[in-house]
């Protein structure tokens, strides 16, 4: 450092001026790259700017587009369904009408079919009296002495009341002085009327006292007899007599042993 009283000469104080200026120039041109860097720097952060406004107004315009379609989508999709619907219950109701057509053509049907049954059983009612009348009875004898019961009494259609509330009805009764048969006959013969014709035969003694000391056996007979009824007919110690060809038989094998009551 220079003392106090020292003296400064010119070439010294053009030197400063010299590096003061050469200061004063570095520092503008630093400003000015400063100014550009910033001026390029808010162009570029404009460019962005617009960049990002241009993205948005285009995403915008196509969730907008998007939004449209979907409402049209929607529009559609209930003019369908409503089509749909208007179809559906033109369907249902056409439906329904032949449904109701059916059901009445089915009733027709029915009634006329009960009433072919009715004529049918009607029929069936006579045949069977006929049945009974000129083919079990003329053969119950031949059939029942076959088996070693004497038969020497035929009644048929022997209707028997106790009261108002009991009473029974026997088709066929084959007598003898000490055993009695009592025929039931059907034109199908099912299990329920073996078990009635055998709860007819458990009172029969009751409501018809005169035969007390006759024991009474039991048969049924059918046009057509299932052979598991026939079985079971078999088993509760009954006589089962059945059509073959223009005969009748008794199908009951010869260990069978009526049961008496």
């Amino acid at each position: 450092m220079r003392e106090q009283n020292e003296t400064t000469t010119p070439q010294e104080v053009w030197q400063l001026l010299r590096e003061l200026i050469e200061m004063q120039k570095e520092s503008e041109r630093r400003l000015q790259e400063t100014e550009r860097v910033l001026k390029e720097s808010g162009q570029e952060t404009e460019r962005r700017l617009q960049e990002t406004e241009r993205v948005l107004k285009e995403s915008s315009q196509e969730t907008e587009r998007l939004l449209k379609e979907s409402e049209r989508r929607l529009q559609e999709t209930e003019r369908v369904l409503k089509e749909s619907g208007q179809e559906t219950e033109r369907v249902l109701k056409e439906s329904g009408q032949e449904t109701e057509r059916r059901l009445q053509e089915t009733e027709r049907l029915l009634r006329e079919s009960s009433q072919r049954v009715d004529a049918q059983m009607g029929k069936w009612g006579n045949r069977l009296g006929e049945f009974v009348e000129w083919q079990v009875r003329p053969a119950a004898v031949k059939l029942f002495q076959e088996r070693g019961i004497d038969v020497t009494e035929l009644q048929s259609n022997i209707s028997v009341y106790r009261g108002a509330e009991e009473g029974m009805e026997i088709d066929l009764l084959a007598v003898n002085g000490t055993q009695a048969v009592a025929v039931e006959v059907k034109s199908k013969l099912t299990q329920q009327d073996v078990d009635e014709h055998l709860e007819r035969l458990a009172k029969f003694k009751r409501l018809l006292p005169r035969y007390q000391t006759v024991n009474i056996l039991g048969a049924v007979a059918a046009f057509v007899i299932p052979t598991d009824v026939a079985r079971y007919a078999y088993q509760n110690g009954l006589f089962v007599i059945a059509q073959s060809g223009q005969n009748l038989v008794i199908l009951n094998d010869s260990k069978f042993r009526p049961k008496a009551w």
